[in-house]
């Protein structure tokens, strides 16, 4: 089963938390038992696992990427948003998570958080759900 999430972006950069979206779309499949693939098909945003209960961890992050590859740095990429292709690199644009009784394994505080380098835009990410169950 493939599944295409839209995802809207506010900001030129942010995180924003897309678990419930994705978990809805796991359920929707109908698969107990598998594997989840997530994909951004985007050279300007990322994907990742990280903490969804505070804030300030995705606020620390991006703080400390702009740290390390400034907005306004020493670019070839004469289109402006070589920063943004960057931080897609090192952060990554896919995903595998364990599907398990219907629902995405993730820890305690885990969240999948989709990363915009370059907004606001209207984006998406692509899940594709692999049944392990035998059904």
């Amino acid at each position: 089963m493939m599944k295409t999430v839209a995802v809207q972006t506010g900001k030129t950069q942010e995180f924003l938390d897309i678990t419930r979206r994705l978990q809805t779309a796991v359920q929707e499949s109908g698969v107990q038992e598998g594997v989840a693939f997530v994909y951004c098909p985007h050279t300007t945003a990322g994907l990742c696992v990280n903490e969804n209960y505070d804030p300030t961890v995705t606020a620390d992050i991006l703080k400390k990427l702009d740290e390390l590859i400034p907005v306004y740095g020493t670019y070839s990429h004469a289109e402006g948003n070589a920063a943004a292709h960057i931080k897609s690199c090192l952060v990554g644009v896919s995903l595998q998570l364990p599907v398990s009784g219907g629902r995405l394994v993730l820890g305690t505080w885990q969240g999948v958080f989709f990363c915009e380098f370059d907004g606001p835009r209207q984006r998406k990410v692509h899940l594709r759900i692999l049944n392990a169950g035998g059904a």
